[in-house]
């Protein structure tokens, strides 16, 4: 019997990173069937919820070596419903969808704008940032290097790519602490 049910999310997101399959199975397990269930008290159609649901497996599959993932529930949650608000903007049932969830519209919407302000603090973060620390983040964040390819093509220390990262999260995470406050 596999002990891979007895791993916390953390634990799985590490070995997912190493291509181990029984971590991507055991996550499809733990979390499939709830995010299938949102998605399908939504859309209420079978197909629509189990493509939405499979392209965010794959699409996590293929990003395991670059994942960057702290809370995996909420993750995939915010994912299957980001795949959803896609869906429901291409669908011929669009109309019919939002008229059986009113508040769906009003959500997707402020997410949007919620995306669109928490892009502008990140940009003016970045901007602000000193020329060495902003161009590490880029490579980090936008072209998901490794700390060890930014050293490289930096010719730096990897020890240096990870201090200025540290720091730049956790001024990072201050500036989007204060910032969704307001979204309480």
């Amino acid at each position: 019997m596999s002990t891979y049910h007895s791993y916390d999310d953390l634990t799985l997101l590490s070995l997912l990173k190493s291509s181990d399959d029984a971590a991507f199975t055991e996550i499809y397990n733990r979390y499939a069937e709830t995010l299938y269930h949102y998605a399908y008290n939504i859309l209420r159609d079978e197909d629509e919820c189990t493509d939405a649901i499979q392209e965010v497996f794959v699409w996590l599959w293929n990003s395991r070596e670059k994942l960057q993932i702290t809370e995996l529930k909420y993750y995939l949650l915010a994912a299957v419903k980001h795949k959803l608000a896609r869906a429901i903007r291409n669908s011929k049932r669009k109309a019919e969808i939002l008229a059986a969830h009113p508040l769906i519209q009003t959500s997707f919407e402020e997410d949007s704008l919620e995306l669109k302000e928490l892009k502008a603090v990140i940009v003016q973060f970045t901007n602000n940032l000193p020329p060495r620390a902003k161009e590490i983040f880029h490579l980090s964040r936008n072209e998901y290097l490794t700390n060890r390819e930014i050293a490289a093509k930096m010719n730096i220390s990897e020890k240096t790519v990870e201090n200025q990262m540290t720091i730049t999260l956790k001024k990072l995470k201050q500036t989007l602490g204060s910032f969704w406050v307001f979204f309480l």
